[in-house]
């Protein structure tokens, strides 16, 4: 009797447990994403109820330049991020294996910021690069000239770059790590057998048996970079010339400036898809199913 009573009392909780997420996701993800849906062919003012509009919306998006040169841009942020921030996770991480006192603190150090402020950092690093910073300042005494970080279209993304890995680079790393712990040693003690140099011990058992870790990287990395707002907003404003300009930027001016919801929500959707794709066929190509004999 007291069995049955104990565990109808735990398939209670578990239902309880199951039922709040439940609930969680109802109000913060499928009424939010049958909303956008609905708005996506309506069309709306803020004011009154929607009514619909069929594809017109969609055909608006296509026609419009200022959002298809955000996407283009997204694309350029991404290949010059993704290497960034994947060479600084993976030394981020190797360094932080062969630490031998003190992992959790530098770790810590990195992870603060990665929960700082986005509107605080981004306003100190426009200070960083702008002409008269203290890094323009320290390359003008040393080489005579500065360099245009928020003028010259590319370097203006090299500097958003730099600001978003700075931020994610302790989070990536410690992912990576993570991969590394469960790495066994016998594969290196049996590379070392073999005299493998160190580079081929690296392609040949480090990365494939971090895959994993490798491709969550990735998935992280093209998510920030189509859902990147904050930094460009603050540091250039889309400038120079709207080639920092990102789709998130658009969706803002289109929505809240231009007082177009709609137009704002098919961008949304086609955003979101886009970044869906591209995570697909990103793990399509990498993915690998890694098995020791």
């Amino acid at each position: 009797m007291r069995e049955s009573i104990g565990r109808i009392s735990e398939v209670q909780i578990g239902a309880l447990l199951a039922l709040s997420y439940l609930l969680f996701s109802a109000v913060f993800w499928a009424y939010p994403f049958i909303w956008l849906t609905i708005l996506s062919f309506s069309d709306w003012r803020f004011f009154g109820a929607p009514s619909f509009s069929g594809l017109h919306n969609l055909l608006v998006v296509l026609r419009d330049p200022d959002f298809w040169g955000g996407l283009w841009n997204v694309i350029r942020f991404f290949s010059i991020y993704f290497p960034i921030a994947f060479a600084g996770s993976l030394g981020f991480a190797f360094g932080l294996k062969h630490i031998g006192h003190g992992k959790a603190f530098i770790a810590l150090c990195f992870l603060l910021a990665n929960i700082s402020s986005g509107v605080a950092f981004s306003l100190v690093f426009t200070k960083l690069f702008s002409s008269t910073g203290p890094i323009n300042n320290f390359v003008f005494s040393c080489f005579g000239f500065r360099i245009p970080w928020m003028s010259d279209p590319t370097l203006a993304m090299l500097a958003i770059a730099l600001v978003v890995a700075w931020k994610f680079i302790g989070y990536y790393g410690l992912i990576i790590y993570s991969g590394l712990q469960t790495i066994p040693r016998d594969l290196y003690d049996a590379a070392l057998l073999d005299n493998t140099p160190p580079f081929k011990r690296l392609l040949r058992i480090t990365l494939p048996m971090i895959n994993a870790q490798l491709i969550m990287v990735m998935v992280f990395t093209i998510l920030v970079s189509f859902g990147i707002f904050t930094e460009p907003y603050l540091i250039t404003g889309g400038g120079p010339l709207g080639r920092t300009n990102t789709p998130l930027m658009v969706i803002y001016e289109t929505a809240f400036r231009r007082l177009q919801p709609g137009h704002a929500a098919m961008m949304s959707v086609i955003v979101a898809t886009a970044s869906y794709v591209l995570i697909r066929i990103a793990r399509k190509l990498m993915e690998r199913d890694v098995k020791l004999a």
